[in-house]
């Protein structure tokens, strides 16, 4: 995986104002997993990919860089 997806996972959280903490509460992971996927050191499951995708109102294929469409 490209650098986008932990690139525009962190600028839609910066942008609603959400903290790694309360993102990963939502989501059910550590926030230390959010961390890792905003460094880019960690990939995330097509279905947290989704998940964050619908939580944010934008497509997966627009967190993966497949397009630059929400």
């Amino acid at each position: 995986m490209n650098e986008t997806f932990a690139v525009r996972l962190r600028k839609l959280r910066e942008r609603r104002r959400v903290s790694r903490r309360t993102l990963a509460d939502l989501c059910g992971i550590s926030k230390s997993a959010i961390a890792r996927y905003e460094r880019g050191e960690r990939e995330p499951s097509a279905a947290l990919v989704c998940q964050l995708a619908d939580y944010f109102g934008v497509s997966a294929d627009y967190m993966l860089g497949r397009t630059e469409n929400f």
